[in-house]
């Protein structure tokens, strides 16, 4: 072991996590703790349960439309100094929370997250993504810090649509096939005990999925959001970059930029994206557990309810032009494709995402443009 002092880069948790029923009425004090002034992101639907809990609080509500992109921050930050903000709470889905912690980040002000979906595990990160107005990823950006307080209340939770826990289930079991293939070999002890609970948390999900969605509100629904909004959120913060996303959250972002697939869920694509990875690996390496476990998937998916093929995106028409267009965003220098352990090229991830249910290369067809 060399005895280099070396600096981990590692954010792991928020500061202090509120887990619960009524977890949103309890933490009135805590809020306070915050700031007296909170400039409160999230979409119009969202904003209005939240006058009970801040009635001793001077807040003010804004909407993060149209999407998390450079325009709506810059109209926040406006927003912010004309409020004379001194925290900032973000309450909604993934782009509502990646919206309320970058502009904190820019802010340097405090963050409350309130996830109203268990969707994905954006109320636990440090990390935004930023999109066009028009909803096309363009860059992911590490913050400086994890939120400081979450506020979990599974009865909000609870009111969300049954798809939103199933989109969830996808973005969070790709933490496995993810960090799997990208520092599965790695020796250092933390990115180890990363992956261990990226292995962990895709068994809980396959155990109590079904059960989950069958019982909305029951222990098995609490663990199941648990593991995707926190869980989930551990294992990047733990694991680091190379625990996070590799291909399955590269094709994610490619699909943003064809503007049909623009209506599935971030989860959605990136459950979709874990079978193209797992047939990238099939078609550059030959390699035969990935045959194996894209067909355990395939049946999770049936069961559960996710896009297994471009088709079940709505994108059966998808020209091969829109579909070479999303592979080459897939594929630029700085994608997260480059962290598998092997150069893949545009043409082998459009034959990937093609053929994901599918046992030969290119499976299904694509309209010519």
């Amino acid at each position: 072991m060399s005895n280099a002092v070396a600096v981990l880069p590692l954010l792991i948790a928020p500061a202090q996590v509120i887990r619960g029923d009524n977890a949103l009425e309890e933490s009135t004090g805590k809020l306070g703790d915050l700031g007296k002034r909170p400039l409160v992101v999230g979409s119009d639907r969202n904003l209005a349960f939240l006058s009970s809990p801040l009635k001793n609080l001077t807040p003010s509500y804004h909407s993060y439309a149209p999407d998390c992109s450079e325009n709506s921050l810059a109209y926040l930050k406006a927003s912010v100094k004309s409020h004379e903000a001194d925290f900032i709470i973000g309450v909604g889905g993934g782009k509502a929370l990646d919206t309320a912690k970058l502009l904190a980040h820019q802010c340097h002000l405090p963050i409350a997250t309130i996830p109203t979906s268990a969707a994905t595990c954006a109320a636990w990160t440090a990390l935004s993504n930023v999109y066009s107005d028009a909803g096309a990823f363009l860059y992911d950006l590490s913050l400086a810090r994890c939120p400081d307080l979450l506020i979990l209340d599974y009865g909000i939770i609870q009111t969300a649509p049954k798809r939103t826990l199933i989109a969830g289930i996808g973005d969070a079991v790709a933490k496995w096939y993810e960090a799997s293939v990208s520092s599965g070999h790695c020796t250092e002890t933390l990115i180890i005990a990363a992956v261990q609970q990226a292995r962990v948390l895709r068994d809980i999900l396959f155990q109590k999925s079904p059960q989950a969605l069958e019982n909305i509100g029951g222990e098995d629904w609490k663990q199941v959001v648990d593991a995707t909004v926190l869980l989930a959120g551990v294992i990047g913060g733990l694991g680091g970059a190379n625990c996070r996303t590799v291909a399955a959250h590269a094709i994610h972002n490619g699909l943003t930029h064809i503007p049909a697939c623009h209506h599935a869920l971030h989860g959605e694509k990136v459950a979709y994206g874990i079978l193209a990875q797992l047939r990238l690996e099939e078609i550059v390496l030959g390699n035969q557990l990935a045959v194996s476990a894209r067909g355990q998937l395939i049946q999770f998916y049936e069961q559960i309810g996710l896009p297994k093929s471009l088709e079940d995106l709505g994108l059966r028409d998808v020209s091969l032009a829109q579909l070479r267009h999303a592979a080459a965003i897939a594929c630029q220098p700085n994608s997260d494709i480059h962290r598998l352990p092997f150069t893949v090229s545009p043409e082998q991830v459009m034959a990937a995402m093609v053929s994901t249910t599918t046992a030969d290369t290119i499976g299904q067809k694509v309209k010519a443009n």
